[in-house]
């Protein structure tokens, strides 16, 4: 099961992080995972938050240019080659993996890397299928 991920379109300058950072603190919003990305013009700030519509909204007043997406949130084993295990299931199966960023801190000796995959109701089925387990967002606390 997928959950959303939001990604903001910033200008590749000092202080456009922050800018964000600080209106959704100002706003209560807690983040869960975050991701930056960058070309030579802009940048691209993913970010799981424990409430996607009030970010939303807080993104919206303040005219920021925004989109949502829907990722995969994958519960891994702590220990060395567990994200191997699971990407050689992807790509044994042809599914690409577009990017993939970890959420903040562990849960029962999980770790959990967020993927945007190229067919993730596929994925989702493949994976579970092996034993891998999809969080959903009551697991990592985000509404």
């Amino acid at each position: 099961m997928a959950i959303n991920q939001i990604t903001v379109f910033l200008e590749n300058k000092a202080g456009a992080l922050l800018n964000v950072t600080k209106i959704l603190s100002d706003n209560k919003v807690d983040l869960r995972a975050i991701n930056i990305a960058e070309t030579a013009d802009y940048g691209l700030l993913r970010m799981i938050t424990a409430d996607n519509a009030l970010a939303e909204k807080v993104l919206k007043a303040e005219s920021l240019i925004f989109t949502e997406t829907p990722v995969l949130a994958i519960a891994i084993d702590d220990k060395p080659g567990a994200l191997s295990e699971v990407l050689e299931i992807l790509a044994n199966e042809s599914i690409d993996v577009h990017y993939m960023y970890s959420i903040f801190g562990h849960q029962n000796g999980k770790a959990y890397m967020i993927m945007q995959v190229e067919d993730a109701e596929k994925a989702t089925d493949i994976l579970k299928a092996k034993g891998i387990v999809i969080a959903e967002a009551k697991d990592l606390q985000i509404g």
